[in-house]
């Protein structure tokens, strides 16, 4: 970050001091008035610093700090002073002033306060989605983790937050891409207004265009009153489409129109709605491969690969999975009025050594079963059931009596029952569990009725 805001009202210095600092390498705005200031930082333009005159014709370098620490509460801001305006510059620096120059300004004394400035907010800034201090006064959601793979997607999703620009998050399910997400909106000018998300994937494709666009009443049977969809309830703030890839080319072709010209129309509606929403996706799926296979348009697929991330899996940032472990065994251990619950060593080993095909999502799920099924006040291997740790325990469930074919047919039933109860637990729906199973959400549903399994 390297752009700074130069708010003066006399061009002649305004021109002067741009062209000090850009001789230094940095870029600089200027503003003419401190109304011109505001409505540039009300934009959501990150600055590493402000630069303000204190008085001015209409709002004055006071109007301009208010407004920087209400857009940006790290932004430094450095008041110019002129002779006989000191008092004034206190007030200031009680309201928060990084500091004050007097006029004529001293360039050189300038210069090494810009340089503090900007080596300060790229320490503060760096990793700030990794950062606690930093979650609660942004309401971030807590991303867990240090590892170089983790920080590089932290990294990018700080630079593209403050823009309006389309993010496409790539991943595995359950790396925590909805997470991303929701750090880039609560980064965002729009942190104040909605947050919309809908799991494309959950959603029957019947039925999704009018959760996206809504309907009128009277649109179709059953429709005795008029609905607003996931775009028109996220209007001024964000959506986040989950599993964009799992769209049919009908609904592909709408939401296109709403990137391009901001519009939709309801479904049986005679009028086109305008709506501004920053748009944010995510996939589990390989977009280019499914645009050259036919299933996914290419000329979507360019509009929302504006910006894409891809989310590493968790055996890609192994180093992260004590950290993420210890969280949610603090989250558990809460939960469930156990606080002096540990991991133990083994168990540890195991967890680092496992390769986690449901990402983080499965170990929360694991961690959340241990802290149940454990004894005593440490976790170990055993209360993990990793993996191959249960070819005993399915020994011991299996039936073996009777003719083969008997108890092939008991088998089976077991198999089935622990298999619907893995997919399950590794995915983000039940239409993502019968994807992963290889049969359909309705087969899924009796099978999960017939076994008496519970989401």
């Amino acid at each position: 970050m390297k752009r700074l805001l130069i708010v003066e009202d006399k061009e002649s210095l305004a021109l002067m001091l741009r062209e000090t600092v850009e001789s230094e390498g940095l870029e600089a705005d200027l503003a003419r008035d401190g109304k011109e200031a505001v409505h540039k930082l009300a934009s959501g333009q990150r600055y590493f610093a402000v630069l303000t005159d204190l008085r001015m014709p209409g709002a004055d370098g006071i109007a301009v700090l208010r407004q920087v620490k209400e857009s940006d509460p790290d932004c430094p801001v450095i008041v110019m002073t002129a002779f006989g305006t000191i008092e004034n510059a206190v007030e200031a620096m009680k309201l928060g002033a990084y500091d004050f120059v007097q006029k004529p300004v001293d360039v050189d004394y300038l210069l090494l306060l810009l340089r503090r400035c900007r080596e300060n907010r790229e320490l503060r800034y760096e990793n700030i989605l990794l950062k606690d201090e930093f979650r609660q006064r942004y309401r971030l959601p807590a991303i867990v983790g240090e590892s170089p793979r983790i920080v590089e997607v932290s990294n990018a999703i700080q630079r593209v937050a403050p823009t309006d620009s389309t993010v496409l998050l790539q991943g595995e399910s359950g790396t925590g891409k909805e997470l991303f997400a929701r750090a880039i909106h609560q980064l965002s000018p729009r942190r104040d207004r909605p947050f919309v998300a809908i799991n494309c994937a959950a959603i029957p494709e019947t039925l999704i265009e009018n959760e996206l666009f809504g309907h009128e009443k009277g649109s179709f049977t059953g429709a005795t009153g008029r609905q607003l969809g996931k775009f028109e309830l996220a209007d001024s703030g964000t959506i986040f489409l989950d599993e964009i890839g799992e769209l049919g080319l009908g609904v592909q072709s709408k939401i296109l129109r709403v990137i391009q010209e901001r519009r939709f129309d309801r479904i049986g509606g005679a009028s086109t709605h305008e709506v501004d929403v920053r748009i944010i996706c995510a996939t589990n799926r390989a977009l280019a491969d499914e645009v050259k296979a036919g299933r996914f348009r290419d000329d979507l697929f360019f509009r929302i690969n504006v910006f894409p991330v891809t989310v590493p899996p968790l055996r890609a940032r192994r180093e992260d999975i004590d950290a993420l472990s210890d969280f949610f065994l603090q989250k558990f251990a809460r939960e469930l009025k156990k606080p002096s619950l540990r991991i133990g060593t083994e168990a540890r080993e195991a967890l680092r050594a496992y390769d986690w095909p449901g990402n983080i999502r499965e170990l929360e799920n694991c961690i959340e079963r241990a802290a149940i099924l454990c004894d005593n006040a440490t976790i170990e291997r055993r209360d993990l059931h990793l993996g191959d740790a249960s070819t005993d325990g399915l020994r011991d469930a299996l039936d073996l009596s009777g003719t083969l074919a008997e108890a092939a047919e008991r088998a089976t039933n077991v198999i089935e029952r622990l298999k619907i109860a893995d997919a399950l637990l590794r995915s983000a729906t039940r239409a993502e569990a019968a994807e992963a199973l290889g049969i359909s959400p309705r087969t899924l549903a009796a099978k999960m009725k017939e076994y008496g399994i519970e989401e």
